[in-house]
C-alpha cells in the first residue's frame, strides 16, 4: 500500500486555522494588541513550519533533498499568507474594526515620544490612516513570508535525509 503525503496547501489550511482561532481567542480576551501576544504567533508559525518540513521529509521516507524539503515548507508558508490575508481583511473591516483606532493611537504617542511636531504628526496620521489596510495586507504577506523562509531553511537542514547516489 503506498503511503499518502499530506500536501503543502492541507497544512498550510491547518496551520491558518490555528492562527485564525489563536488571533480570534486573543481579540475577543482583549490582549491582541499586547506586546507580549505578539511573539505568540511568531513561534507557533515557525514552530508549524519546522513540523510541517520535518513531517514532508518522513512521508517521503526520508528520500529528500534540502532544495525539495525547503520548497514544502515555504509553498506551505505561501498557503498561510494567502489564507491570513483574506483573514486580517474580514478581521480588519467586520469582526475588529476597532483596531484601525487603537493602532492609530499607538502610533501617535509613538510619534509624540520622538518629539515630532505636530503637524507632521497630522500628516502622518492621515496617510496610515488612509492606507491603513493595505499596510496591514502587506505587513502579513511580509511576516508570514519571511517568517516562512527562515522557518523552512531551518526546517529543512534539521530534516532527516537519506543520501541519494547518482
Amino acid at each position: 500500500m503506498e503511503k499518502k503525503v499530506v500536501g503543502h496547501v492541507l497544512k498550510g489550511i491547518i496551520i491558518s486555522l490555528v492562527l485564525i482561532v489563536l488571533d480570534l481567542v486573543a481579540g475577543f480576551a482583549g490582549f491582541r494588541t499586547a506586546t507580549w501576544f505578539r511573539w505568540i504567533p511568531l513561534i507557533i508559525l515557525a514552530i508549524a513550519l519546522i513540523w510541517a518540513c520535518i513531517s514532508y521529509g518522513t512521508q517521503m521516507d526520508h528520500n529528500v533533498s534540502f532544495g525539495s524539503t525547503f520548497a514544502h515548507g515555504f509553498k506551505t508558508s505561501v498557503v498561510i499568507a494567502c489564507i491570513t490575508v483574506i483573514f486580517a481583511i474580514i478581521s480588519l473591516t467586520l469582526i475588529f474594526p476597532e483596531t484601525k483606532e487603537i493602532a492609530l493611537e499607538q502610533a501617535r504617542k509613538q510619534m509624540e515620544e520622538q518629539g515630532r511636531r505636530d503637524q507632521d504628526i497630522e500628516q502622518g496620521m492621515e496617510i496610515v490612516r488612509k492606507g491603513f489596510l493595505t499596510f496591514a495586507i502587506l505587513g502579513v504577506v511580509v511576516y508570514t513570508l519571511l517568517v516562512g523562509a527562515i522557518a523552512s531553511l531551518i526546517g529543512a537542514a534539521v530534516t532527516k535525509k537519506n543520501p541519494i547516489t547518482p
